[in-house]
């Protein structure tokens, strides 16, 4: 299948503004700009005490985990952080993108004929499960996060162990899938070679949005290999239009809008219209086959 446009969404500050784990701190009552202090100078701790490296983008997990324990996040489990998820609020047009493009499509015959439709996917160093508690889980056809593994205390279940990670590296990884089919047909090695004609969703075919620097491996994945790169900064956010803009300078994006998704708005219609011109692309390509096709059927001689 090689008719299928994917759509993949980076989460925090892409798609609200903010982060998801803010309602665990309102909840707790604890100062969410500490915490991620404290966070950041984690790296640097251990390498000093221990001479141990640690993943920069995910050794908040293990913060999560400790405090957990420490009775900073009493009873903090799966279940409620989709609890929690189901407090995020969006920024405007989300998640109606999703549908609206989606069914820009479904709803023309021409691309029907041949099977070209749109998928949307959400690739995030945060929490599955939150992400998996939001209103918009319904909306998109698959999502990478991290994960927790729980335990079970004397007062209930609580995270205890970090399951799965996903960094702003391993996010290429994620794209490898979705473009082999790994997410659809898990029998399928990520790692194994695979030609261009049988992979699921083709790099072209790929539109990356994110929110800045931390994403530039998956924009180069997706730039390098021929498909489109689209970055959103919060209005009125001076320092966040700086970074994007030099995202654009540096050849990583094709282009960047405010983070408004309503119909009327510049992300809209670009990300709405790049979806149409891959899917015009495809279409041509597959009448031309179907002429490639007619041209070599036999045919009688001339007498």
């Amino acid at each position: 299948m090689a008719n299928i446009i994917a759509v993949i969404w980076d989460f925090d500050k892409t798609l609200l503004n903010g982060y998801m784990q803010d309602p665990i701190f309102a909840h707790y009552g604890v100062d969410g700009a500490a915490f991620w202090k404290e966070v950041a100078a984690l790296p640097e701790k251990y390498l000093r005490e221990q001479n141990v490296k640690v993943n920069p983008d995910t050794i908040y997990l293990n913060h999560f985990i400790r405090c957990a324990k420490n009775g900073t996040f009493p009873g903090l489990n799966n279940a409620m952080l989709r609890e929690f998820g189901k407090e995020l609020r969006f920024y405007p047009g989300i998640p109606e993108i999703f549908d609206k493009t989606r069914d820009m499509i479904a709803s023309d015959p021409s691309f029907q004929e041949f099977d070209i439709r749109v998928e949307h996917y959400i690739v995030s160093t945060g929490m599955t499960a939150i992400i998996e508690g939001t209103e918009i889980r319904d909306h998109v056809d698959g999502v990478w996060g991290c994960e927790f593994i729980e335990e079970e205390t004397g007062s209930g279940r609580v995270i205890s162990e970090v399951g799965y990670t996903i960094d702003n590296t391993t996010k290429t990884r994620a794209i490898f899938e979705i473009n082999k089919g790994a997410n659809v047909h898990p029998e399928i090695d990520v790692n194994a070679a695979m030609a261009e004609e049988d992979r699921r969703v083709r790099f072209r075919n790929m539109i990356y949005i994110a929110d800045g620097p931390s994403d530039v491996p998956a924009f180069s994945v997706v730039h390098s290999n021929g498909g489109a790169t689209f970055a959103i900064y919060p209005r009125s956010d001076r320092r966040a239009f700086t970074q994007v803009e030099e995202l654009r300078k540096a050849g990583r994006i094709d282009m960047y809008a405010e983070a408004d998704y309503r119909e009327d708005s510049q992300a809209y219609m670009w990300i709405s219209g790049k979806i149409l011109e891959f899917a015009r692309r495809i279409l041509d390509g597959e009448h031309d086959k179907l002429k490639e096709r007619a041209g070599s059927v036999p045919r009688h001689l001339n007498v």
